[in-house]
């Protein structure tokens, strides 16, 4: 009995140990196979990259003379830009750069929606002046005009799955009503759709593989609908009922996507919601939700203040400017021109942040690049010009694809990124290549549009007399003794001195100071808000290469954004602030009284970098040039 139980328990520990041998190998395998689908991926990453944008600045900026608001690339090589005057400029895509080709006053307003057909042919816009006007994007032609009954919604281009014609579903921004327009036959819809949604649509996209529309309604609605009666689910999908998907996700969060992008293979689509800054990727077959990122406020200031977010963090003076500016765009109807873009190998999402435009790899799912992250302008609405070289095959899937569009690429040496920002009447152009700081003349921003009739007269307006060569702050810890810049600072230094002649600074108080960096006054609000310059709006920035951020005790204009110099200024105690540079005009640097700025730098403050006790200047007193 005891040598049976000992040849058992012999062969007990054998097979427990072969179960243990086998457990690790298939660990190790696992693990292994763990590691090299990990380096596959970063492969990819790291291949569909050299197919980007690299630049962190970007290369060129071309004007219109309203707010930028849109841009597209088409597949026929033209890109498409659009501003807050209701114009449409068409440029065509070079090897190297674009060519302008023609200008339309599309609409007397603002253009609300447009959309590109999947061909790149052609392009249609509304406005809320009723109407749709619609362009043979290849012969950049305005070829129709569609009047409606109704203030327009949402865009896009769809084929009729009865005649096989390209169309135009034009929704009512008032009504869950659609309209499907044949573009060469006037203004008489081809079919009215009114029972997909019982709210407004707000967004609208065609998925040309499966001949199927996916809109979104005001209340966070989504639906997927074919374009003939009864307008039911296509085939491809793998779902029956909408509670088996994740796209009532809109609703449950209580918010409204501004933008709906598919892939270049129809697998997925990614919609923008300004509600809740998230961004959401849903399998367009399954309905799933399959990445979700956050860029709230809260989320951006928790990769500040994170340890682990060195590849992101800025300066804290830059990222406070660059929060006052998103809660000033969260406000403003320019937040919904926000949109996401694919690359061409489906791999990598590009979408414009607070912290630059960011490249996430869909893969690993983490950012594998920042483009424009040392620029001071607020990224919206972008576009990708790239092509795919020869020996860089899409997406396995990409490349099964049954859409025959998906497929196509020509060779590109010159892939770009273009790019609208808050605010400003330029779109910029990031490319490989960094730009030319060394250049005598600044190249970068081309005036490609004529000045108004205003701003000539104002050019040739005779400059005023008024050049002060220093100054002395009289302030209630004692005085501080600055020299000016007239020569390189002119406009700057006029505002200081007019402003100090008249007694605007007296009384202003010292409202933010931050201990081993700055001290900044200039805001008769008394709070970092208010101030205007001399002549009642900002004047532009003075930028030379000759004056840096390279020593403490530099005065510069404090400011939100590029050309937005008011009253206030600072003065750094750093011994250098390099990011300061062509972002704040430098007009002066004290040469006296570095113990008065050191006494104002140590005093406490609150948790807004606000001095406990007031700390105020009294006067300034300007000495003139003779």
């Amino acid at each position: 009995m005891s040598s049976n139980i000992k040849r058992g328990a012999e062969a007990l520990h054998e097979s427990e140990s072969n179960s243990l041998d086998r457990s690790a190998e298939a660990a190790r395998h696992t693990s292994s196979s763990t590691k090299k689908r990990a380096l596959d991926s970063q492969s990819l990453d790291r291949r569909s990259l050299e197919c980007l944008p690299s630049a962190s600045m970007y290369e060129k900026s071309y004007m219109h003379r309203d707010n930028v608001t849109y841009v597209s690339v088409t597949k026929t090589g033209f890109v498409i830009t659009m501003s807050a005057d209701g114009r449409v400029k068409f440029w065509k895509k070079r090897d190297k750069g674009i060519e302008f080709v023609k200008t339309f006053r599309a609409h007397l307003g603002l253009i609300t929606a447009f959309a590109v057909s999947v061909d790149g042919q052609m392009l249609a816009t509304a406005s809320a002046d009723r109407t749709v006007k619609i362009f043979d994007i290849v012969n950049f032609d305005m070829i129709g005009i569609i009047d409606t009954e109704f203030i327009p919604g949402a865009l896009c281009w769809v084929r009729d799955p009865l005649d096989q014609s390209a169309c135009v579903l034009v929704t009512d921004s008032d009504a869950p009503v659609a309209y499907l327009f044949d573009p060469y036959s006037g203004t008489k819809p081809k079919r009215t759709i009114d029972k997909v949604h019982r709210q407004p649509i707000m967004l609208v996209a065609y998925n040309p593989t499966a001949e199927c529309v996916v809109s979104v309604d005001k209340g966070g609605t989504v639906e997927y609908w074919a374009l003939e009666e009864p307008f039911a689910l296509p085939e491809l999908v793998d779902f029956t009922l909408k509670s088996q998907t994740d796209l009532y996700e809109f609703k449950k969060s209580k918010c409204v996507p501004n933008s709906i992008v598919f892939s270049p293979d129809f697998e997925l689509f990614a919609c923008t919601s300004t509600t809740d800054s998230s961004i959401r990727i849903f399998v367009f077959s399954t309905g799933k939700l399959y990445r979700k990122f956050d860029e709230s406020i809260g989320a951006n200031n928790s990769i500040q203040q994170s340890d682990k977010g060195s590849k992101f963090k800025l300066d804290d003076m830059e990222f406070g400017r660059r929060l006052a500016t998103e809660n000033e765009l969260l406000k403003s109807s320019e937040a919904r021109n926000t949109n996401v873009v694919f690359d061409s190998s489906g791999r990598l999402l590009l979408f414009p942040s607070l912290f630059g435009i960011k490249v996430i790899s869909l893969l690993t799912n983490k950012v594998v690049c920042v483009l424009g992250r040392p620029e001071p302008h607020r990224f919206l609405n972008i576009a990708l010009c790239q092509a795919l070289p020869s020996n860089i095959a899409p997406r396995p899937e990409l490349a099964a694809s049954s859409n025959p569009e998906a497929k196509q690429g020509t060779n590109s040496s010159d892939p770009t990124l273009f790019c609208t920002a808050y605010k400003r009447k330029r779109f910029y152009m990031f490319t490989r290549e960094e730009p030319d700081h060394s250049a005598q003349e600044n190249i970068r921003d081309v005036f490609n549009e004529k000045p108004t009739r205003e701003e000539a007269s104002l050019a040739v307006m005779p400059a005023k007399k008024r050049t002060a060569t220093s100054a002395v702050l009289h302030t209630t810890l004692g005085d501080i003794h600055i020299i000016l810049f007239p020569d390189q600072a002119p406009k700057a230094v006029e505002n200081f001195a007019v402003h100090s002649e008249n007694g605007y600074y007296n009384g202003v108080i010292f409202h933010r100071v931050i201990k081993r960096f700055m001290i900044q006054t200039g805001d008769p609000l008394g709070d970092g808000t208010g101030g205007e310059s001399i002549w009642g709006s900002p004047f532009i920035d003075e930028f030379t290469p000759n004056l840096r951020h390279d020593c403490p005790y530099t005065l510069s204009m404090a400011n939100s954004g590029p050309r937005t110099n008011g009253s206030q200024f600072f003065i750094t105690t750093i011994e250098s602030a390099p990011w300061l540079d062509d972002k704040h005009t430098i007009f002066g640097r004290v040469v006296s009284g570095s113990d008065v700025v050191h006494l104002i730098e140590s005093s406490k403050t609150d948790k807004h970098d606000k001095p406990l006790e007031d700390i105020s200047i009294l006067s300034i007193q300007v000495q003139q040039q003779r």
